[in-house]
């Protein structure tokens, strides 16, 4: 069975729509859009032919934009020079077998064909033509393609001679990654997501970093996308149950969906406390747009605390500790981050936080939330501590939401996840789950099952699921990476850290620019960083490529690893 790259279909007959009004058939009937305008062409030369060495990549100049050129193996390719996600410099991030991993967020695009190869992000990025004449090396494009940042891939669209149907439970990451992944793979059946949220898909990682942005800031694209392409999104649609047997999923309005493929993605629900006084007024958990909302709305020159010093509370400190009055934050660990990136660096961000005035309360939980007339008004802890408090927000980690599964059969483990394979299929036929709710086999990992609550692994599930239903035979071979922004400080992590032994950093940690190497046995299994792009980016192809970084790669060096990256082939 090949890898999530391994086998590409014959390309889907693009879907040239408009957004209109269903037709009686229940179609959405979109007139064709205008025939294209013949656009000017442009070309620049860029380099000679040997100015460039193999397993180089340089932003070059056509016109007033740019591109990324890559050399690898006597040849040279060009596409877009900002990634698709949040516009980072791709030149800027990590070279390695035919494709360039984005150096803030590991997003990873093939260098001949732009294609998205690795979340986050949904685009492509866009492709120019390069010929070698003379010597020279040119690039050769249109002036509409180069002003195109990002390039949608072909998608197909729903046929009425195609009966079956997709049903994706949630709303996420996941859910997104694997309707889009359907249409780009040619599926013309019904694609159904329905999902327990208000609003289509958006920016989940945002919330925390940025309170005040409205659902349809945050959505991941605009509404017209899913008319366009048939991709059916209903909203405020809890699911109740699932029945395998009849391959339908019965809802919390009272209606039922009927299924032939069916994928789970319903993500997380976070964790709310049970101590006395957890249901006043104001004790708050984040969730959605609108949480955020309310509480960016209810803080300002408020006294705050939050519950947590994971990425959630510590990342609603940062952006709040300049609105609120005062920011307190109450954790169990001694300091924040702790079990994540280890307690030097945990250290250094949490004086990073107090020298903005974020005070802590660590080593301690919540007895209890005292109120006056039903809401908030002090925060007791364990150690007989009272925080005066206006909102309190609780950031305690978050439950899979998966109990709507009960009685169905699919099997689950001891906290509530899904248990899946490498094709993210569940005990069940037809049946698979992905994202914050799938238990699955991490190929970085010597296949330990794993459950990993990062935005840009709960896009990779969701590809594959897709990908398999459409029998592309894909296995998840994604390497976890995730991020944090703090004070316009970045934490940048990839890996699988569970159970290191030590941690090998080079840098400086207290002025935050550092490299943290999670170590176990004479294995580098996780790397962490600050100010220190692309070097993150370099390890997480390294460990993609199914190689190790070993102790004594990296003892002495932060980079003695990087002969790494030029061993052959991605597995």
């Amino acid at each position: 069975m090949g890898s999530e790259q391994s086998k590409k279909p014959t390309e889907p007959e693009p879907c040239t729509k408009r957004p209109g009004k269903p037709n009686e058939a229940g179609n959405t009937s979109i007139p064709p859009l205008p025939a294209s305008q013949p656009s000017t062409a442009v070309e620049a030369v860029v380099c000679s032919y040997e100015e460039m060495r193999d397993g180089e990549m340089r932003e070059v100049e056509i016109g007033s934009k740019k591109a990324l050129l890559v050399r690898e193996n006597g040849e040279y390719s060009a596409v877009g020079a900002k990634c698709t996600h949040y516009g980072a410099s791709l030149a800027k991030g990590a070279l390695c077998n035919g494709r360039v991993r984005c150096p803030w967020h590991g997003a990873c695009f093939n260098v001949k064909t732009g294609d998205l190869e690795d979340f986050p992000g949904l685009d492509s990025l866009p492709v120019f033509n390069v010929d070698v004449e003379d010597g020279k090396v040119i690039i050769r494009t249109n002036k509409k393609t180069l002003e195109t940042n990002k390039r949608i891939k072909p998608m197909a669209c729903h046929s009425p001679d195609d009966e079956k149907t997709v049903l994706i439970i949630g709303g996420g990451g996941a859910a997104s990654a694997c309707a889009e992944t359907l249409r780009q793979e040619g599926f013309k059946g019904r694609v159904v997501m329905a999902t327990k949220e208000e609003n289509p898909p958006y920016d989940r990682p945002k919330l925390s970093k940025a309170l005040s942005s409205t659902a349809a800031a945050l959505a991941l694209r605009k509404g017209e996308f899913y008319s366009v392409y048939d991709i059916e999104v209903e909203t405020s649609k809890e699911a109740k149950s699932v029945d395998t047997m009849l391959k339908s999923v019965s809802f919390t309005d009272g209606s039922t969906i009927q299924y032939d493929e069916l994928v789970v993605a319903t993500g997380g629900r976070p964790r709310a406390l049970t101590c006395p006084g957890a249901d006043l007024t104001n004790v708050c958990l984040l969730r959605t747009p609108d949480d955020g909302n309310y509480i960016a709305t209810n803080s300002k020159g408020k006294r705050l605390v939050i519950v947590g010093t994971s990425f959630i509370g510590m990342e609603i400190a940062a952006h709040l500790v300049d609105k609120a009055k005062s920011v307190s934050v109450i954790g169990q660990s001694s300091v924040p981050f702790k079990y994540s990136l280890g307690e030097e660096i945990g250290l250094a961000i949490q004086k990073l936080h107090e020298s903005k005035g974020v005070s802590f309360h660590l080593s301690s939980g919540v007895r209890e939330f005292v109120g006056s007339n039903g809401r908030l008004k002090e925060v007791v802890l364990t150690d007989g501590q009272t925080i005066p408090a206006d909102i309190c927000v609780v950031g305690a980690g978050v439950t899979p939401a998966t109990q709507f599964l009960s009685g169905s059969g699919i099997e689950m483990g001891c906290r509530g996840h899904v248990l899946v394979d490498k094709c993210m299929k569940t005990s069940k036929d037809h049946v698979y789950a992905a994202g914050d709710i799938a238990e699955f086999p991490l190929f970085i990992a010597n296949d330990e099952r794993v459950s990993i609550g990062h935005w840009q692994m709960a896009n990779a599930h969701g590809r594959v699921s897709a990908l398999n239903i459409v029998e592309q035979e894909a296995e998840i071979r994604s390497v976890p990476f995730f991020w944090t922004q703090m004070f316009g400080k970045n934490v940048r992590f990839t890996g699988y850290s569970s159970g290191y032994d030590n941690v090998i950093i080079h840098g400086d940690v207290n002025s935050l620019q550092f490299v943290a190497f999670y170590v176990k046995g004479d294995s580098v299994i996780g790397v962490a960083s600050m100010n220190s792009d692309p070097i993150v980016s370099q390890a997480a192809e390294v460990m993609a490529a199914g190689r190790t970084i070993r102790r004594e790669d990296i003892i002495d060096d932060a980079k003695g690893f990087l002969h790494r990256l030029d061993q052959g082939t991605r597995l």
